[in-house]
């Protein structure tokens, strides 16, 4: 089993920056897709950005140009980097992982409890 711990949610300005982290535990070595996703209920999930251990990203067209997800496979910990927010980035911000390589939500195995993100105009 694999535990994920997302932190670095928070409120912002309209045109701020925020970074988010997640690292996973337990049997984390078996980890190689993260993925961010998020949720404004009662929306479904939208994926925001993913990266594999290999270094394959992809990203939701709504944040491309603005966010970066970067990882570090020394710790099993998945970044998010998202600039020049706006107020419809409002979401609960979800890390997931998975031991394959896709960004699926359906086959994203892990799932982390979920951290807001609040920008305001």
């Amino acid at each position: 089993q694999v535990q994920l711990l997302e932190s670095g949610g928070g409120s912002v300005r309209a045109g701020g920056s925020l970074r988010l982290s997640c690292k996973a535990s337990g049997d984390r070595w078996s980890v190689n897709a993260m993925a961010w996703y998020r949720q404004v209920h009662p929306r479904p999930r939208e994926l925001v950005a993913g990266i594999t251990t290999g270094g394959s990203l992809t990203y939701g067209d709504s944040v491309k140009g603005r966010f970066t997800i970067s990882r570090d496979n020394a710790e099993v910990t998945a970044y998010l980097q998202m600039d020049n927010l706006k107020p419809e980035d409002t979401a609960v911000y979800y890390c997931a992982a998975s031991t394959g390589s896709v960004f699926v939500a359906a086959l994203l195995e892990y799932w982390g409890r979920g951290t807001q993100v609040t920008v305001s105009s």
